[in-house]
């Protein structure tokens, strides 16, 4: 069986928070999170002035995106101290899960991908406005004002230039059944965006029974089940020549690394799988008006503009992403995107584990 870290960070929160239950949230602190005042720009900055401090967890890679992020936030708002701690996704859900049981919640913002529906029905945020939300189309915002999302991932499969000639290289889902690519197709294991996101984007493709003959199929290609290591150290295997195809990779690595003479590069398929990081706030918040604050600076256009230079992909449509990375935005590539969004994700994450568990464990 695939580890509860491999199967869903969503279900070690929902089952977590059942034992636990979830950190109270004052009334005051919740008014101040949902006021939608006249003044509300100007009440929070100066409770934020009162505050001092605000804690931000993120996944977003530190020198790359968070310290740039929190220089510019503190230029900004000098009488705010901002401190970040970084970690994958399931280290921020069991980092949230272990302070939610201590009653200690340390974070004021949560930001990272895979964490938002799971946290939300797990009774572990709150809701919140922020008026930076009227940018973003509506598919990237929560109805209920849990979450936000703060940057896009389009994901695709990375191959060796070296090792996959440029007239073999797969296009397709279905080009990867291949027999010249039995036994040297990997993909990553212990996350949610690896494999439960590659299956759970084929079964909103094809439908349960089709994807399901699909599974069988690709399951005889003796797929390597690489988890020792984050996205990126696949790309670096692949670059490597260990392995001549990785699947589900964050499309934008392999660029970033053929940009700089890598033998190595991106090819999109049909559907591209998308998901979105997204900012939230814990239930038990020491600081809501600091938080507040950042959540608007995350969402703002200087900060979407610090991680698109960071070589994220911006959710604001006013804010471009580099031009490097426009061959993997499935609109400029003319490729079908289908986006699984916070909710999709807590849906048919841990059935999709189950189906991995069951073809390719």
């Amino acid at each position: 069986m695939v580890s509860r870290k491999a199967i869903a960070g969503g279900a070690i929160l929902l089952s977590m928070a059942a034992l636990i239950g979830a950190q109270p949230s004052t009334a005051g602190a919740q008014d101040i999170l949902t006021s939608r005042a006249a003044n509300r720009d100007q009440a929070i900055l100066e409770g934020a002035r009162r505050e001092g401090q605000v804690v931000l967890y993120s996944s977003m890679i530190v020198n790359q995106a968070t310290r740039p992020l929190s220089q510019a936030f503190m230029r900004k708002y000098p009488f705010i101290k901002m401190t970040f701690w970084r970690g994958d996704t399931e280290d921020i859900i069991a980092k949230l899960v272990a302070e939610t049981r201590a009653k200690n919640i340390v974070a004021d913002v949560i930001e990272g991908t895979g964490v938002g529906e799971a946290a939300v029905e797990a009774n572990l945020t709150v809701p919140y406005f922020t008026p930076m939300v009227a940018a973003l189309p509506e598919r990237y915002r929560d109805p209920r004002g849990h979450w936000a999302s703060t940057r896009i991932s389009y994901f695709s499969i990375a191959y060796n230039t070296r090792l996959v000639p440029p007239d073999q290289v797969p296009k397709s889902y279905d080009d990867l059944l291949d027999p010249r690519w039995r036994g040297k197709l990997t993909w990553r294991i212990g996350s949610t965006s690896g494999t439960p996101l590659f299956l759970t984007n084929i079964r909103l493709a094809r439908g349960e029974e089709k994807a399901n003959e699909y599974f069988r199929k690709l399951a005889a290609q003796k797929m390597i089940n690489f988890g020792s290591g984050s996205a990126r150290t696949l790309v670096d295997r692949v670059i490597a020549g260990e392995f001549p195809i990785a699947l589900n990779i964050f499309a934008h690595h392999p660029l970033i690394s053929r940009a700089k003479g890598a033998p190595v590069n991106s090819q999109l398929m049909d559907p591209v799988a998308s998901t979105a990081g997204t900012v939230l706030i814990p239930r038990g918040v020491r600081h809501p008006n600091a938080a507040l604050l950042l959540a608007d600076f995350i969402l703002s256009q200087e900060g979407q503009s610090i991680l698109a230079s960071a070589e994220y992909f911006p959710v604001r449509p006013d804010v471009p992403a580099k031009d490097m990375l426009a061959p993997v935005i499935p609109a400029r590539a003319g490729v079908p995107e289908q986006f699984v969004g916070p909710d999709r994700l807590n849906q048919f994450n841990e059935s999709s584990a189950k189906i991995f568990d069951a073809m390719f464990r």
